[in-house]
């Protein structure tokens, strides 16, 4: 099997999205703050409140995983379980909230949308839609080897 580059590309870029959280986590309320986290969660921080590191290093752990599946799925690594449906759900995931993070500055009329401002939206969707369609393009270059002995 040749090398899935759309794999590695976003298992690359999942990578990097865990290891941008692990930076927001160690931050603190500043990076909180400028990530796009809102102030409840910067305002948690500052008080010494367990929730933000701890939902940081859950989101953390997601996005690793997800790496490790995209590793997997180019057949770089061993094969995980579930592989084809985790697959399709990364990649899903990641289109879905590609796609609506450009409208939700539009249709959600709230302060902590607003906050966030529309180069946040705009960013965000479009990093989360090219990782989700380099997911779904790996899928459909590897899908004889995804699919094989799936569960």
């Amino acid at each position: 099997m040749k090398k899935n580059w759309n794999f590695i590309a976003g298992a690359f870029f999942t990578f990097l999205v865990a290891v941008y959280h692990v930076a927001v986590v160690i931050g603190g309320a500043d990076w909180y703050r400028a990530s796009g986290a809102g102030e409840e969660l910067a305002a948690m921080a500052e008080a010494g409140s367990l929730y933000p590191p701890i939902l940081g290093s859950i989101l953390v752990l997601i996005f690793l995983s997800w790496s490790f599946y995209a590793l997997s799925g180019a057949g770089l690594i061993l094969r995980l379980p579930f592989l084809k449906f985790v697959l399709i759900a990364i990649s899903t995931v990641f289109i879905i909230r590609g796609v609506y993070g450009f409208f939700v500055p539009v249709i959600v009329q709230t302060e902590y949308v607003a906050s966030m401002g529309t180069s946040f939206w705009v960013g965000t969707s479009l990093m989360s839609l090219t990782i989700g369609l380099s997911y779904l393009t790996g899928l459909r270059k590897n899908w004889a080897y995804i699919a094989a002995k799936s569960s």
